[in-house]
Formats: structure tokens, sequence, C-alpha cells
């Protein structure tokens, strides 16, 4: 059985990143032509991850303001496509759901 869900209402999907230890994020990327764009991430806390070490690495993700990253999520036509069964999420486009 298929339990995925498409969020497109602003709140609906900051609750479920928040629900998930999840905060907003955004990346700049360029293209093959040097053409930067913003790509939209969510960073989630992770258990595993070692609290001791400190060790800093510049993966390229900058945290972001809900505004910002709901925004620029309106602008790219974007959605939230969760799994809860899976707890796993991906960006879709909004037009694949008409």
């Amino acid at each position: 059985m298929n339990l995925k869900r498409t969020l497109t209402r602003h709140r609906d999907i900051q609750n479920w990143v928040t629900d998930h230890k999840g905060t907003p994020a955004i990346s700049r990327v360029r293209n093959r032509f040097g053409q930067e764009r913003a790509q939209l991430k969510l960073s989630f806390s992770r258990p595993d991850r070692d609290k001791t070490d400190l060790t800093s690495q510049d993966d390229g993700i900058s945290p972001c303001s809900w505004n910002a990253w709901l925004a620029e999520l309106d602008r790219q036509q974007l959605a939230l496509s969760v799994d809860p069964a899976a707890d796993k999420y991906e960006l879709v486009e909004r037009r694949e759901l008409n």
C-alpha cells in the first residue's frame, strides 16, 4: 500500500520537517555554464553522529530561515513528497501533481 503524501501547504511542510527534527537549508550549485542556482535541502539531526567530533566539514549546505526556504520552494514550483512508512522524502515538481 502506497502511503506517500505530497505536501504543498507551507504549514504542513514545516510541521513535517520539524516533527522529524529537520531544518531548512539551501546550497548554491553551478550548471555547466557557470550559472548559479539555489538547490533546496533539508538537514536532519542524526543520532549516530559523534558529538565529540568537532571537525568542521563544508558540505556546501547553508542553513536558512523558513521564509527564505519556502519562498524558493514556491519560486521553483516544488512540493514535498513524504513516505511516512519509510520516513523518506523528496522534492517533486508541482506540475506532476496535476
